[in-house]
């Protein structure tokens, strides 16, 4: 039997245990309702939930140190409620001031300001068509990979640029375009929480993570970088882990591609065209501005008596604080200005009228996101009012002292439990906002500290991405396949996903045991192992 003949029939015997599979996670997935609804039905709970629990007089031991109580200050936790005229009150007058002031907002829509100007202007695009289209034949498969995860900074430009042009790039080459398609799909979503760079997604978990932290420390703080040694470290993992997958177990599977296949012609429709001039002049001019940015940020950084330095700190961490809660302000500046100079050279903008345009296409997108923050900061608001959270905390955390499980295994657990949460609540912020409430706590008090608690989520979160339906993206992706092989089905589609899935759970996780506790070495900048700190 020929290579040809074999892929088809692996596929066949594969897509009955994927189809299986996959019915149970559609079944799951819809016994959830919209992610918006989920968030008023969870608020609402809660009201409910601290109205019972009052009247039984649930109460635990409060762990934390006198400091870092409120009105706990005799040392018990009691649920407040908020089924009572006392609670309608604090509900109704709160609802503004808890979506307002839920810190994920403003942080995401600063950053995605700037974002927006850079995709708009066609930078980002160009980028990762520079970097793919010179990549040597040999080394295609790792920068499409390594183009994927650099694309998640700018949220959903990997999806919709990347993942057409990586099976594009195959197609061109004689490779067949799923096994393109699927390498930039492992990079862009199953690497999802790896980069170089800060972008969207991290001012976002950042946020969330604080709301929750303060449950237990009412000053702790957490800037988005907190993550960022691990996730440039993360970055090289998973672009050699999707390299090897890529070539050594999925295009084999794959087998040679027949163009009969295809649903469309793909001759015209899938000619690659190099850069322009225009566009070269105009990504050297965006990368010269950039560099510019760097040594000036780097200026206001490093020296003695920088201006994003504190003068009267007595530690290095100290010093750079300003820097660190400035990140989301120079995130908005790093890509606005070099986005602007691209544009300008290209002719894509003009003058500030297009710039502003950009930033409200960008504002645009986030429509959903923002209905889903407003019931999400209600969610989050009522458990910390009720104090379910800091008592679900201490009662999971003495769970886990009593069975001993408060070392380093317990992320062996966790992180699993955020990989089976995810197939079915597939959005990051979402998943975060319902989850980070109840570990970040119950973790803290057992002794670790939210910015590692938080990497771990990461893991979680990011490797099953690909083989969920309920990835909001996943849908398009699909779409996309089946341009190349038009009766390719969501089964087929998650089994030649699932050996990236697999290999990154596996790989990536053993390396946050290694990281953070065989080297010992911190996630972030000034971000702590154990909590408290020492």
């Amino acid at each position: 039997m020929s290579n040809r003949q074999q892929a088809p029939a692996r596929a066949a015997g594969s897509r009955g245990v994927m189809d299986r599979f996959l019915d149970g996670v559609e079944w799951l997935g819809n016994l959830l309702p919209h992610p918006v609804t989920l968030f008023a039905l969870l608020a609402f709970a809660v009201v409910v939930l601290s109205g019972l629990l009052d009247l039984v007089g649930l109460s635990v031991p409060d762990p934390r140190p006198e400091g870092a109580r409120g009105r706990e200050a005799d040392g018990i936790i009691e649920v407040v409620s908020l089924f009572n005229a006392e609670g309608l009150r604090r509900i109704l007058q709160g609802l503004v001031p808890n979506f307002a002031g839920f810190v994920p907002l403003g942080t995401v829509l600063v950053a995605m300001l700037g974002v927006g100007v850079a995709e708009h202007s066609g930078l980002l695009s160009a980028t990762i068509r520079a970097m793919v289209l010179r990549a040597p034949p040999k080394l295609v498969t790792a920068v499409i990979v390594f183009a994927g995860i650099l694309s998640n900074t700018a949220s959903e430009m990997g999806y919709v640029v990347m993942i057409p042009l990586a099976a594009a790039i195959y197609y061109a080459l004689g490779r067949h375009p799923l096994a393109g398609l699927a390498a930039a799909f492992a990079g862009v979503s199953g690497g999802y929480s790896a980069n170089l760079l800060l972008g969207t997604v991290d001012p976002l978990l950042a946020g969330i993570t604080q709301e929750a932290a303060r449950m237990i420390d009412p000053e702790y703080f957490v800037h988005p970088a907190v993550n960022w040694y691990f996730m440039i470290s993360s970055t090289f993992l998973i672009t050699a882990l999707g390299t090897w997958v890529s070539t050594a177990i999925v295009e084999p599977r794959l087998g040679p591609y027949d163009p009969g296949q295809a649903s469309e012609s793909l001759d015209d429709a899938h000619r690659l065209e190099p850069l322009s001039e225009t566009e070269r002049r105009g990504l050297r001019m965006a990368g010269l501005s950039a560099a510019l940015l760097g040594i000036g940020i780097a200026l206001m950084v490093v020296p003695e008596g920088g201006w994003l330095r504190d003068p009267a700190a007595d530690s290095t961490l100290g010093a750079i604080t300003p820097f660190l809660k400035s990140i989301v302000a120079l995130v908005f500046v790093v890509f606005v200005i070099p986005g602007f100079v691209y544009g300008r050279i290209t002719g894509t903008m003009r003058n500030d009228r297009d710039a502003i345009d950009a930033m409200a296409k960008a504002m645009s997108s986030l429509g959903l996101y923002i209905v889903l923050v407003f019931f999400a900061a209600q969610f989050v608001a009522f458990f910390k009012w009720t104090q379910l959270g800091q008592i679900t905390a201490v009662l999971g955390a003495q769970f886990l002292t009593d069975v001993g499980l408060t070392g380093p295994l317990v992320f062996a657990l966790f992180i699993p439990m955020c990989m089976l949460v995810n197939l079915s609540l597939g959005s990051a912020s979402a998943q975060w906002a319902v989850t980070a409430p109840i570990f970040v706590p119950m973790l803290m008090l057992v002794g670790y500290s939210p910015e590692v608690i938080q990497a771990a989520y990461r893991i979680g979160d990011s490797t099953t991405n690909i083989i969920t339906p309920m990835m909001s993206y996943f849908g398009l992706i699909l779409a996309f396949a089946t341009r190349y092989v038009r009766t390719l089905g969501i089964g087929t589609l998650i089994a030649t996903m699932l050996p990236y899935s697999l290999i990154f759970a596996l790989g990536w996780s053993a390396w946050f045991f290694l990281f953070v506790f065989g080297l010992g070495w911190p996630v972030g900048p000034g971000a702590a192992t154990y909590y408290p700190a020492g």
